[in-house]
């Protein structure tokens, strides 16, 4: 028997991404190659096959366009801080550390439990559990002065546009000049969830619609980039197979395409 999972219904989708993840890692050509995704799948105790459907090759995707935001902070910043916000099971510090990266991952207490029966701390890797609406966790995040990325990955879409917009605005204040990361969801892709096979699996369901990436402005970020799977990082669409690469650009006009998109804001009181 595996490790057993209890879980919220928000945390439950966590999921997901991991079992896209290990998928991927099973797969002669990796995008990722996440094996730790891979031995945590086969560690856990859950019925991952319920899950189908294009969104778990999807999750591969975002995670790699994820990963590249912070390569290029870490590129311009190898000593900075990164704290990824509703972590999961997340093994993006094992991918992308650089040696002197300073890292927190967070996320809430049932979640936490869960991962750090998996993980641990280490000197420049913290978990903190927590949630993003939360405030106490911004002391301990800026422990170390200088340049800091925050990402928040197929988090905020769970939540009310009015939570996410206080938090949003609640970033830009506290974290003068922070990068962040984070996905939006327009209304084709939001209202079509029903239709989508992992969530037949799942009660939960998306909330924020947020059509326009740009409108989030007026809460104190600076749009720098918003992509979608159409037109990742060119270094990024050199890891993925042709065949996707082909496929996305064909349709890179159909809603479902169009409707996602993955950001890069800067806080702009920085």
């Amino acid at each position: 028997m595996g490790e057993t999972v209890s879980l919220g219904d928000v945390q439950e989708t966590l999921m997901i991404p991991l079992y896209g993840r290990a998928l991927d890692a099973r797969k002669s050509r990796s995008i990722l190659g996440d094996e730790r995704a891979a031995e945590l799948v086969d560690a856990i105790d859950y019925d991952f096959e319920k899950f189908r459907g294009p969104s778990l090759g999807g999750s591969v995707l975002r995670a790699s366009i994820f990963d590249e935001y912070v390569r290029e902070f870490l590129g311009k910043h190898p000593d900075g801080t990164v704290a990824d916000l509703g972590c999961g099971l997340s093994t993006r510090f094992d991918r992308l550390d650089n040696g002197r990266v300073r890292w927190f991952d967070l996320d809430v207490e049932d979640t936490m439990s869960l991962r750090r029966k998996f993980f641990t701390d280490r000197d420049r890797y913290t978990m903190i559990p927590g949630s993003i609406f939360d405030t106490d966790w911004y002391q301990q995040i800026c422990e170390r002065s200088g340049p800091m990325f925050l990402l928040s990955e197929a988090v905020l879409l769970y939540f009310p546009a009015e939570q996410v917009h206080a938090v949003l605005r609640r970033f830009a204040e506290t974290l003068p000049g922070a990068g962040l990361a984070l996905d939006t969801g327009g209304p084709a892709m939001m209202n079509t969830q029903d239709r989508n096979p992992v969530f037949k699996a799942l009660p939960t369901r998306m909330q924020w619609t947020c059509k326009d990436p740009a409108t989030l402005e007026q809460f104190g970020l600076r749009l720098r980039e918003s992509r979608t799977f159409a037109h990742p990082q060119p270094s990024v669409a050199r890891t993925w197979p042709w065949r996707y690469r082909c496929l996305l650009r064909a349709f890179e006009w159909a809603p479902p395409i169009t409707t996602y998109k993955l950001n890069l804001f800067e806080s702009e009181s920085g």
